[in-house]
């Protein structure tokens, strides 16, 4: 029973840095998927705002952190981390977005299901060019966001932590 209870504080000490870690992953790309939602909205002349676009937004931002975290905890990316910070955050980036592709076709599979369709169709009737296009934005979007991630991880948390957010007095 003394075992047990000494793993739940390091048990909970890690569910709290996930959920950290996702609300960040979660605040960068919703203000990323906001500002394109606003561009668009823009870019068409559209003066109405629609906020269940931008509802939709923070879904995605919602759903392509959680696929983040997947990810890392599938160690996607790993392979890399010895190389300089900017090829592995290319290359996360890249692999990330790939995965997110992934995931958005499974999720149609699963959207056609529920509403009777085949498999066959659902994918028959997807827009690859609106796909392509996001998929390029999400990469866009991915090349900092892992710039980021991969600075924390080399630099340590404290470290990065303090170097974006306190004055340096010299």
């Amino acid at each position: 029973m003394h075992s047990n209870d000494s793993a739940r504080p390091g048990l909970k000490r890690k569910a709290i840095h996930e959920a950290v870690e996702f609300a960040w992953i979660f605040a960068f790309l919703a203000f990323f998927f906001c500002a394109l939602v606003t561009y668009s909205t823009l870019l068409l002349r559209e003066f109405h705002v629609k906020y269940l676009s931008y509802a939709f937004a923070l879904i995605n931002a919602l759903i392509i952190a959680k696929v983040i975290l997947i990810g890392e905890l599938a160690h996607f990316g790993k392979k890399y981390e010895a190389r300089p910070v900017l090829l592995s955050a290319i290359y996360k980036a890249v692999l990330f977005s790939l995965l997110v592709f992934g995931f958005h076709f499974v999720e149609e599979g699963i959207k056609g299901l529920l509403h009777g369709v085949s498999i066959a169709r659902t994918f028959h009737e997807i827009r690859i060019d609106d796909l392509l296009g996001r998929s390029i934005v999400i990469f866009c979007v991915f090349i900092p966001l892992f710039a980021f991630r991969e600075f924390r991880r080399v630099l340590g948390e404290d470290q990065f932590y303090n170097l974006l957010v306190r004055s340096r007095e010299t």
